[in-house]
């Protein structure tokens, strides 16, 4: 499906899309991709870990220290996010909806935008956790497959609902996720798409729209190029070979592989790369490749001829989500805020600046209010037809994850 429905003269989508989404989900480092009647039922299940037997999600296998909570006395949480991932005001110096919380609850908050890849920010704070230390951190955002690994290393603390009512607006779908069944550990904050970005004068016209396209056409050679992000690029090629990798094998993988594998030794692909591919694509030294969304949007204001197109067969999705770490003394505050994030008006307002897709039912409408054009958007409010192709990378065991990372390393590095 060839996306045409972005507003390009809405003054809010452009300045949302211009602030530098590029630099966000760049360093996402795991994207996701399951049937989307489920949409983000799956997220649970991959995105930006896994299990320590084997299985890919569940309980944790040891129960999160808790530290002796200090909410009461000191009104303070210490958020760390990705960047450009909340709204901001014109000139960058506040966040609107964080100033609206701290006047409404006498609670400062100390947000920082230290997230910048999900293993790098887990090699920060894996040395403290292990350790029964104080990450210094109260909330932050993790990716699935991340979130996965923190349950079951015991890394994470179980929520305390009665604190945030606001859960009740958790998009269904989202209720009941393969590595936090009933999310008793964590609440989805936002969620994205991976498929195809091109440039129509590099391609001479011709519309890439299928992964099979991308790989083999010969007009393509050697101007192709697929993402590092191993969740992302082999899961469009499961999904274009008809699999659905919320359950796919070993045999699965390596079927993918030989054929990533053969269109690298016939020189198709380029390079594997980040979402430095940005550059590339907009000169045309790039005519096709495995995108981000937010990125080739941001290309398109300067140019019509980048087009992004979300695979018939499928595409990847993926969620980050809050989670409070073991021995944060301010969980009680950090709950509240999760709470006031749960509000629909509210999560439009961030939804309205970041331009990815709400976990909070009620925020399209509360969206159109601010405007119509960013509440029809398919992609961020996602209508059931984008939906219905929209797939999540299933959850990896720690053996798994330690084998398909091997044979992709040995494809993008040889």
């Amino acid at each position: 499906m060839n996306d045409k429905s972005f507003d390009k003269d809405n003054p809010m989508l452009r300045a949302a899309l211009m602030r530098g989404l590029v630099s966000r989900r760049s360093a996402m480092m795991g994207a996701a991709g399951v049937g989307a009647a489920a949409f983000l039922a799956a997220c649970g299940s991959a995105g930006k870990n896994a299990s320590t037997g084997g299985a890919s999600g569940g309980a944790a296998s040891r129960t999160a220290a808790a530290a002796q909570d200090m909410s009461d006395a000191e009104k303070v949480i210490n958020w760390s996010n990705w960047t450009e991932y909340i709204d901001t005001s014109k000139d960058g110096k506040s966040r609107p909806s964080l100033d609206a919380f701290q006047k409404k609850t006498g609670i400062k908050v100390n947000y920082t935008e230290d997230y910048l890849d999900n293993d790098e920010f887990y090699a920060k704070v894996r040395p403290l956790l292990e350790g029964g230390k104080d990450t210094g951190r109260d909330v932050w955002c993790s990716t699935d497959w991340m979130v996965a690994r923190l349950i079951r290393q015991g890394y994470v603390q179980k929520l305390d609902l009665a604190n945030i009512p606001n859960a009740k607006n958790l998009s269904d779908s989202l209720k009941n996720v393969e590595f936090d069944p009933g999310r008793l550990y964590s609440l989805p904050w936002q969620s994205g798409f991976a498929g195809i970005g091109y440039n129509l004068k590099a391609t001479g016209g011709k519309k890439i729209e299928s992964i099979t396209q991308l790989l083999t056409d010969p007009a393509l050679k050697g101007k192709v190029t697929l993402l590092t992000e191993m969740r992302d690029t082999v899961g469009l090629v499961m999904m274009e070979q008809g699999k659905d990798i919320s359950k796919f094998t070993d045999a699965d993988f390596q079927a993918a592989i030989d054929v990533l594998q053969q269109a690298k030794d016939s020189g198709q692909i380029l390079r594997f790369t980040g979402n430095e591919y940005t550059e590339g694509l907009a000169k045309g030294d790039i005519a096709a490749c495995v995108a981000w969304t937010g990125d080739v949007v941001q290309l398109q204001f300067d140019d019509p001829n980048i087009q992004y197109a979300l695979p018939e067969k499928g595409y990847t999705l993926w969620s980050d989500n809050f989670v409070i770490p073991a021995l944060a003394k301010h969980k009680k505050n950090a709950e509240k805020l999760i709470d006031y994030y749960y509000d629909p008006a509210v999560m439009a307002e961030v939804v309205a600046f970041v331009n990815y897709i709400s976990p909070v039912k009620g925020t399209a409408a509360e969206l159109t209010k601010l405007d119509p054009a960013l509440g029809k958007n398919p992609l961020i409010v996602p209508t059931e037809d984008v939906l219905s192709r929209a797939q999540v990378f299933r959850g990896l065991s720690t053996a798994e994850e330690t084998k398909y990372n091997k044979l992709y390393s040995a494809l993008t590095t040889a």
